[in-house]
């Protein structure tokens, strides 16, 4: 371990060092900012205030620390000498504090839900560039909401896939990292995905961007309110973030449900509308009627081996400034996409997962926000490095020619 010699905190309950990834790449450094004395209090949930010292090197355009200058002093002044293998072994809690051994320090990273793996690392340096940079990727919607380019699904969750509180956990993750957008139906599981999620946002409502959906067959008379207020019961929240329709109707029932939708608009219950699996023309027939050039946006399917959209539904919603919404970015159940070699060989370049790769490159154009699912700790923290992820120009030419548009 090496001490960052630009950190004065004395008494704070911040502490830095840089670690090592072990037999990963040794030369490779993190930065770890655990803030003690919350985190044992709020374990697995990393949070850092960048003070003005700190603030100086930040380095934006990598989304994480300039680390060069460290490392150069390091390797010049610090490595020949024979205290430089205790330094690497050792870390300083504060300037006024003893040594902790490494065991001492690996003990006390899990017992506050640190990360000592190459993914969890990189999560982490993730989560500071989002706090404490604001690089992370967004997305504006027309009406100026800005919500993050990633965000979580939750299609199978609370259905049985994974025990219900690694999923929690997973979601309680993805909050702490900056993934807030929750997307959601009350057709999942028939409502258990919205009330796992009732758990998870209990107590930090107001941290989250909550979406869910209404059923095509829900949109006549009021049943479109009775579905709404059944989500907000499940959910425990007064109101929804934003509300979509699940699947088109027939064009004839369009002017119900855009008046159903600017009711519980006007009443409150939601903040926005949108559509989902609504092709251009549909698109077109929606935007002819009264209001209904409120859509938000349109969620549909679209990742790397799926991409279709780009063909006329992703030029038109960019002509109408509409985002598109992204389920299954990683190519939903059973696809093989994550094991694609070009991927894992760009991923290799930046130490991150497969996934995290193809996150980034659904995200690239700067107007899709992609929602992929997980109910394991350990993806939600891979998935979360794409929020400060950018692909060289270079890289996503290789992508583009490994995995072309044409006949997708």
């Amino acid at each position: 371990m090496l001490r960052c010699k630009r950190c004065r905190f004395g008494s704070s309950a911040f502490h830095t060092a840089w670690v090592t990834t072990g037999g990963l790449d040794r030369r490779k450094l993190f930065p770890v900012f655990p803030l003690i004395a919350d985190l044992e209090k709020n374990p697995g949930i990393g949070r850092y205030a960048p003070t003005s010292t700190h603030s100086s090197y930040l380095d934006a355009a990598a989304g994480g620390f300039n680390l060069r200058g460290e490392l150069a002093e390091w390797n010049s002044a610090d490595r020949p000498s024979d205290r430089a293998g205790s330094r690497r072994n050792s870390v300083v809690k504060s300037s006024d504090t003893r040594l902790l051994s490494r065991r001492e320090f690996n003990e006390r990273c899990v017992a506050l839900g640190s990360l000592v793996t190459l993914s969890g690392a990189l999560a982490l340096d993730a989560a500071i560039a989002v706090a404490a940079t604001g690089t992370a990727r967004t997305v504006k919607f027309r009406d100026g909401t800005i919500v993050p380019a990633i965000g979580q699904g939750s299609g199978n969750i609370g259905q049985g896939r994974h025990p219900a509180a690694d999923e929690e956990e997973a979601l309680r993750t993805g909050l702490s990292l900056g993934m807030t957008l929750i997307d959601t139906s009350g057709n999942y599981g028939e409502g258990r995905s919205e009330e796992l999620i009732r758990r998870v946002i209990a107590g930090q409502r107001d941290r989250a961007f909550v979406v869910s959906k209404v059923e095509a067959n829900e949109v006549a008379a009021d049943a479109m309110t009775r579905a709404c207020e059944a989500s907000l019961s499940r959910l425990g929240t007064d109101h929804l973030d934003l509300y979509l329709l699940h699947w088109a109707t027939p064009n004839a029932e369009f002017p119900e449900a855009v008046a159903g939708f600017e009711s519980l608009r006007a009443a409150g219950r939601i903040r926005a509308w949108g559509v989902s699996n609504f092709t251009v023309s549909q698109m077109e027939d929606l935007f002819q009627i009264q209001q209904g050039d409120r859509c938000a946006t349109n969620q549909v399917f679209y990742n790397l081996g799926g991409r279709g959209i780009e063909r006329d539904l992703l030029p038109w919603c960019e002509r109408h400034s509409m985002p598109v919404m992204a389920y299954s970015p990683l190519g939903g159940l059973g696809a093989s996409l994550l094991s694609d070699p070009i991927l894992g060989r760009i991923a290799a370049a930046h130490a991150c997962s497969a996934a995290a790769v193809a996150l980034a490159w659904t995200i690239r154009r700067g107007n899709v926000i992609a929602i992929p699912e997980s109910g394991s700790v350990a993806h939600v923290k891979e998935n979360a490095v794409a929020l400060s992820l950018t692909l060289t120009p270079q890289e996503l030419q290789t992508l583009d020619a490994a995995h072309p548009l044409s006949g997708r």
